[in-house]
């Protein structure tokens, strides 16, 4: 049994994360769980995003947990943020608070306050997703910086095509007034004649 215990050890010390615990916090640990199903397995910057943005009152307690669990990892283990990603996390019932109600015919109906523990555990990722991560997002930078390129590009075209148009414009004006300055000339010329 010391065996098996050594090497379960050794395991959890060669996956380089730190894991952070929030105790007794007045949830069901239920309510809690929803929201830890939409961070587990993301990058540290997309479960921060997602419980930004989430309107569940647990995702605060949820952040707490993951904020603390990174500058664990940070401090204790010198794990940038970018390499790290939610490896776990799991929310376990606490100890119910009782509390009673006054019912009808003097009886007292009794109500369970819940609690919870919230545990989230992060871990660094391989060196070869970490490679795949950076060149994936120097791709993204690559592709956002020829779209700019292309809409500067796109947008010289449109001013050269509404100069175009615009002169285009401006020459059959002129062609018109001139018809218009001609006109009455030739109307006099008309008149003369008769």
């Amino acid at each position: 049994m010391a065996a098996a215990t050594e090497d379960t050890a050794v395991d959890s010390s060669a996956r380089p994360g730190a894991r952070a615990h929030v105790k007794f916090v007045r949830m069901s640990a239920s309510k809690v769980r929803l929201v830890l199903n939409l961070i587990r397995g993301k990058s540290i910057a997309e479960a921060l995003e997602i419980l930004d943005f989430s309107e569940r009152l647990a995702a605060q307690e949820v952040r707490k947990a993951l904020v603390s669990a990174v500058a664990n990892a940070e401090h204790n283990e010198d794990i940038p943020a970018e390499e790290l990603y939610v490896s776990a996390c799991f929310s376990d019932k606490g100890p119910s608070l009782s509390r009673f109600r006054p019912r009808a015919r003097g009886r007292a109906g009794r109500i369970e306050k819940q609690t919870c523990h919230i545990t989230v555990e992060v871990s660094r990722y391989t060196d070869d997703e970490i490679s795949q991560r950076s060149t994936r997002s120097e791709l993204k930078e690559k592709n956002r910086s020829t779209r700019r390129n292309q809409s500067k590009s796109a947008g010289g075209d449109r001013a050269k095509r509404v100069a175009k148009s615009k002169a285009a414009t401006d020459e059959v004006a002129e062609e018109a007034t001139a018809e218009a300055a001609d006109a009455p000339d030739a109307a006099a010329a008309d008149g003369e004649e008769e």
